[in-house]
């Protein structure tokens, strides 16, 4: 039976998230070929998995080369993510895109409250830049959602960003500056601090353009240009329909129909324990149309509050076991 989207929106707590949970792994079992034939492989046997740590999870490799679908439907939509010339992109077939609005827009107001109450400023190059980005379609339908005559995407003009940053911060206008990590260190370049009223936030990625450093390292330079006590950071990807959000301190929160677990680096098919380094596994139960069970590429924490944290990646010579990947 197909999963119902208002239970899975409306989940409040743990029971609810793992019975949800394991309906749509059924669901997914049975009606999508790629992750069936990765958990047939397996050796999976769905009528034993009882809890949300015996689901399997399917590599993030796999969007790159199969079509990650569940069920018969024509995507409305394909996301893609980005990535430097020659190298193979991965790809989400979106169904239904107004799963993806209902997700990122009542996940943004849990974290920030009403959307109208902000001018959302994107400084989003890289991904402007080139067809398919998701992250593109939300902030696109946050700033329209917003009502703010001066929200709007920003390119390379960094001197107008600036100025208009400035003219807000003097109004007393409640602003959301999100940005990639590169472009947001080229306007703290042109900014004069303090902004005032103004969430800094960044989406991670120095996208080819600069050398990769530490959360740390980046928040403090920001948080000396900007002028502000805390960045804020958003965790999403290409594969996903939901997001995470960090307030400021690198602990990012999940709504309550996204958990992110840990999986042993060096045996990718056991759990690892909170508060110990793993790789990042994700269930995003708006993913009802592609796969809901997702190991990352990315490294990190997870705590008892459900809580996590991303401490980097794994390099190319990762994923132990991967010969799975052959399917």
């Amino acid at each position: 039976m197909f999963p119902d989207q208002d239970r899975i929106f409306s989940i409040r707590n743990d029971d609810q998230f793992t019975e949800n949970a394991l309906h749509v792994f059924q669901y997914q079992y049975h009606k999508n070929k790629v992750y069936n034939e990765f958990c047939h492989h397996l050796k999976v046997q769905p009528e034993r998995i009882r809890s949300i740590e015996q689901i399997p999870f399917l590599p993030i490799q796999f969007f790159k080369s199969k079509n990650v679908l569940t069920g018969n439907g024509e995507p409305q939509t394909i996301f893609t993510s980005s990535g430097t010339s020659g190298t193979v992109t991965s790809k989400h077939l979106v169904i239904d895109l107004k799963i993806y609005k209902r997700s990122f827009i009542r996940t943004f107001e849990l974290f920030y409250g009403p959307i109208s109450n902000y001018c959302i400023l994107a400084l989003l190059p890289s991904y402007l830049e080139r067809q398919g980005s998701s992250l593109i379609c939300m902030v696109d339908t946050l700033i329209k959602k917003s009502g703010h005559l001066e929200s709007g995407f920003y390119l390379n003009n960094l001197e107008d960003l600036s100025r208009k940053l400035l003219s807000l911060t003097e109004k007393g206008e409640k602003t959301l500056l999100i940005g990639v990590s590169f472009a947001l260190l080229d306007l703290a370049k042109k900014v004069r601090p303090p902004l005032r009223d103004t969430i800094v936030m960044e989406t991670g990625g120095m996208k080819g353009r600069r050398k990769e450093m530490i959360r740390n390292e980046l928040h403090a330079i920001l948080k000396r240009a900007f002028g502000v006590n805390k960045i804020h950071s958003e965790y999403g990807m290409t594969e996903l329909l939901s997001q995470g959000y960090s307030t400021g301190n690198g602990i990012f929160n999940c709504p309550p129909w996204m958990k992110v677990l840990t999986r042993d680096t060096e045996d990718p098919l056991s759990a690892q324990t909170h508060g110990k380094t793993g790789g990042i596994n994700v269930i995003d139960l708006a993913n009802i149309n592609s796969c809901a069970f997702i190991a990352t590429q990315d490294l990190g924490k997870t705590y008892n509050d459900g809580s996590f944290e991303i401490l980097g990646r794994f390099d190319h010579s990762e994923v132990r076991g991967c010969n799975l990947m052959v399917l």
